[in-house]
């Protein structure tokens, strides 16, 4: 494994295709796969990334970079900030929330 920038507060592999996503919650670890992948949006504050089954959402600062190694798949894991580390004032990119949600259902009849 391969860090790209030590300011990352997530971790990529450059040495080749990683086969999934592992995210690091505090009460639970949750991993997709790529071939699940469907796409990513977002800024500086936000990035949600879209699976079939779930939505992986990080807010913090400076988070666009995300994006473009959720493009390339190359991000191995995200880990959700303990308490004390969401308040801390470290220069450059930063996560302070991470959240993940069952991806909607289409054709809801609740709707």
């Amino acid at each position: 494994m391969t860090w790209a920038d030590e300011t990352k507060p997530w971790i990529t592999n450059l040495e080749g295709r990683v086969p999934g996503l592992e995210v690091v919650l505090l009460k639970q670890v949750i991993v997709l796969p790529w071939n699940q992948f469907l796409y990513a949006e977002g800024g500086d504050d936000e990035v949600r990334a879209v699976f079939t089954t779930h939505d992986v959402i990080a807010k913090g600062s400076g988070l666009a970079p995300l994006l473009s190694d959720l493009a390339a798949q190359q991000v191995t894991r995200l880990k959700e900030p303990t308490r004390v580390d969401r308040f801390g004032s470290l220069p450059g990119a930063r996560i302070t929330q991470l959240l993940v949600r069952k991806a909607e259902q289409t054709g809801d009849s609740g709707r």
